[in-house]
């Protein structure tokens, strides 16, 4: 008789480890919007890796992953709120056109997106209207305020004293 020092809900009746902070998780998966969409995927590649908990994914999808093991597959919906974020109106600013002198007539048109330099770093706005003296700048995550459905197909699951 085996015995081992895994925590019981770590194990599955199967014996397959199940998903927790700190597991290092192989998947593929794909991303889509809700008019079926595909914004991402990895089923045409080699499959992610990454440790649960390490900031890989946004904080929704871990929680869809949280406790499943190996071998399972499902569309799973995730809120624009687990998501990418609700849309926010106070990421649409409008800002002085002088500001975008510099720039070249075509680069700044409608649906470009432009790179801000923010106190973290930088920040993209896609260009949402041109005016005479103002352009409107919007800051939101392009998948903002979109329900995700996360297909996902889980190929391995390692303890998370071993990751």
């Amino acid at each position: 008789m085996t015995h081992t020092n895994k925590p019981d809900n770590l194990i599955t009746k199967a014996g397959a480890l199940r998903i927790a902070e700190g597991s290092r998780v192989t998947l593929h998966f794909s991303l889509l919007l809700p008019n079926g969409e595909e914004i991402d995927s990895t089923r045409n590649g080699k499959p992610a890796s990454f440790v649960m908990g390490d900031g890989s994914l946004l904080p929704g999808f871990e929680a869809a992953l949280m406790g499943r093991r190996a071998g399972f597959a499902e569309q799973i919906l995730i809120p624009a709120e687990q998501a990418f974020g609700e849309r926010n109106p106070n990421n649409v600013q409008v800002m002085d056109k002088q500001r975008f002198q510099h720039m070249a007539e075509d680069e700044l048109e409608k649906g470009s997106i432009l790179s801000f330099q923010a106190p973290d770093g930088e920040l993209p706005g896609v260009v949402v209207e041109i005016y005479d003296k103002t352009v409107k700048v919007d800051f939101n995550h392009p998948l903002s305020g979109a329900d995700i459905t996360f297909d996902v197909a889980i190929i391995n699951v390692e303890d998370p004293a071993e990751a």
